[in-house]
C-alpha cells in the first residue's frame, strides 16, 4: 500500500524474505495477507464455494490485516517527512473505513438503503482515502505528476499501489446498491475492481520485502 513509503521505514540487515524482528518486514507481510484475503473474496466462484457468510468474513479479516499493517507503517514513518506522514495517516483512515464496511457487510437481510448507508458509504470513503494516500506517495516518489523509473523498487511500489487504489475506487462506484433492483450497480466491475486492485496491492506488498533492506539498490538511481 502507499504508506509503505519504505524509504521512511526503519531498515535492518538480514534476510530479504524472513525478518520477523523488522517492522518493515511485518508491514509488507500483513499488507500481503490482507491483499490475499480481498483477492480471494472477489475471486470467481469463491463465494459459491464457501458461502456468503464465509466470503464476508474473508473480507473482514483482510481489512484487519490492512489496518494492522497501516498502523505499523505510520509508527515507523520518519515524521520529518510530512508527505509520507500524511500519506500514512490517510491510508490508515482508509483501512478503518474498510473495517466498518466489511463488518457491516456480514449482516444478514440488509435493505438497499441499509446496504448503501452501512456498507457502501464507508467503502467509498475508504477508497477515496486510498486514492489520496496513493497520490501523495506517488508524488513523493515521482517528485511531480509523472515519472518513469520501472527499475526502482520504490517507484514500482508506488505505481502498483496507485493502480490498486484506482481499481478499488472503480469497485466502490460499481458496488452502489440500486434501490429499484436491490442489486449493485455493476456486479462484474465491483468484483473485478476488487480482485485486480488486491493483486496490485499484493505485488506492491511483496516488493516491500526487498525494498526495505538497508542501502539503495543501484536501480533506485535509475531516472529512466
Amino acid at each position: 500500500m502507499d504508506a509503505e513509503r519504505t524509504s521512511a521505514l526503519a531498515a535492518h540487515p538480514g534476510s530479504t524474505w524472513w525478518a520477523p524482528t523488522d517492522v518493515g518486514w511485518w508491514t509488507g507481510v500483513l499488507f500481503a495477507a490482507g491483499s490475499v484475503c480481498f483477492a480471494l473474496g472477489a475471486a470467481p466462484r469463491y463465494v459459491d464455494a464457501v458461502g456468503v457468510g464465509a466470503d464476508g468474513v474473508t473480507y473482514f479479516v483482510g481489512s484487519l490485516f490492512f489496518t494492522t499493517a497501516a498502523t505499523l507503517a505510520v509508527l515507523a514513518t520518519d515524521r520529518s517527512d510530512r508527505l509520507d506522514w500524511w500519506a500514512g495517516l490517510v491510508q490508515l483512515a482508509g483501512t478503518l473505513f474498510f473495517n466498518v464496511s466489511t463488518y457491516d457487510a456480514m449482516a444478514d437481510h440488509l435493505s438497499a438503503a441499509q446496504e448503501d448507508k452501512l456498507v457502501w458509504t464507508p467503502d467509498w470513503r475508504g477508497s477515496i482515502c486510498f486514492l489520496v494516500a496513493s497520490g501523495l506517495a506517488w508524488g513523493a516518489v515521482s517528485h511531480g505528476l509523472w515519472s518513469w523509473r520501472p527499475r526502482s523498487l520504490a517507484w514500482l511500489i508506488a505505481a502498483l499501489n496507485l493502480g490498486g487504489s484506482v481499481a478499488f475506487g472503480a469497485s466502490a462506484v460499481a458496488s452502489y446498491v440500486v434501490p429499484e433492483s436491490d442489486q449493485p450497480r455493476n456486479v462484474t466491475l465491483m468484483n473485478l475492481g476488487t480482485f485486480l486492485g488486491a493483486l496490485a496491492f499484493l505485488a506492491g506488498a511483496v516488493l516491500l520485502l526487498p525494498e526495505r533492506m538497508p542501502g539503495p539498490a543501484p536501480a533506485d538511481h535509475d531516472t529512466g
